[in-house]
């Protein structure tokens, strides 16, 4: 069983979609804690103009010290209309209508839970994809966490408890990981690579590391799936060798 396991993001880059695509098992770390100027309230897309600019969840007041499952979307404002607003000039992009009309039903349908709220987009956008996705919250599973001893713990960990064959990480990752603590395991541990190639944008400059959204409003799902499935997976001795 091929297992990836991440904190739910919102709307993440497609490199984010390439390890679900390859995953047979997606375990929500819902229970980390909520980091400041992360991803999980927010992402980007391209700013009108020039560069990139983000799209954000705006969150009720919360402790620093607060899970990502205990912070709520904030009530006070009329955040999924000004999202929309957002995306006003990708009007020229091929998919603009559909992918707009999309986005409104999901977000009106999305729970005030950030976790929660971060999953339905998940599922939704591997709906539009043709993705199995298979999301498992890691705040359900019953193990004694006092055995996880760092952050590059949780993992292994979480595979072991499942019985996973083979863990897939984003490269960004690399840092953090042992192979041999996966080996103890019974598990192998593989990196999926997203190269960023660029793909047609509304500007003559390719911009990455936007939000699957950009890539869904320039290209067809099938298209997208594709070089989703096609992303190489790398060993951890191939992905540390000098280029």
């Amino acid at each position: 069983m091929r297992l990836g396991f991440m904190q739910p993001y919102f709307l993440p880059y497609p490199g984010y979609f390439a390890v679900i695509a390859q995953t047979d098992q997606w375990v929500v770390f819902d229970d980390a804690q909520m980091i400041r100027h992360g991803w999980v309230d927010r992402n980007r897309v391209l700013h009108p103009t020039e560069g990139w600019s983000y799209i954000k969840v705006p969150t009720a007041k919360h402790s620093r010290r607060s899970p990502i499952a205990a912070v709520q979307a904030s009530r006070n404002v009329d955040w999924r209309d000004r999202m929309l607003r957002q995306l006003a000039h990708y009007r020229a992009a091929p998919n603009f209508a559909p992918v707009l009309a999309w986005l409104t039903e999901a977000l009106a349908t999305c729970p005030d839970g950030l976790a929660a709220l971060n999953v339905h987009m998940l599922q939704r956008t591997c709906d539009w994809l043709g993705l199995a996705f298979h999301p498992v919250l890691h705040s359900s599973l019953d193990y004694d966490r006092s055995t996880v001893a760092g952050p590059g713990d949780w993992a292994p960990t979480v595979a072991g408890l499942l019985g996973a064959t083979t863990y897939l990480n984003p490269t960004g990752g690399a840092a953090l990981f042992d192979p041999a603590r996966f080996a103890q395991v019974g598990c192998v541990l593989r990196f999926v690579q997203w190269p960023a190639q660029p793909y047609p944008q509304l500007r003559p400059e390719f911009q990455p590391g936007l939000s699957i959204l950009d890539m869904m409003l320039m290209l067809d799902a099938s298209a997208i799936r594709d070089a989703l499935l096609a992303a190489p997976q790398l060993e951890p001795a191939h992905l540390a060798a000098p280029s």
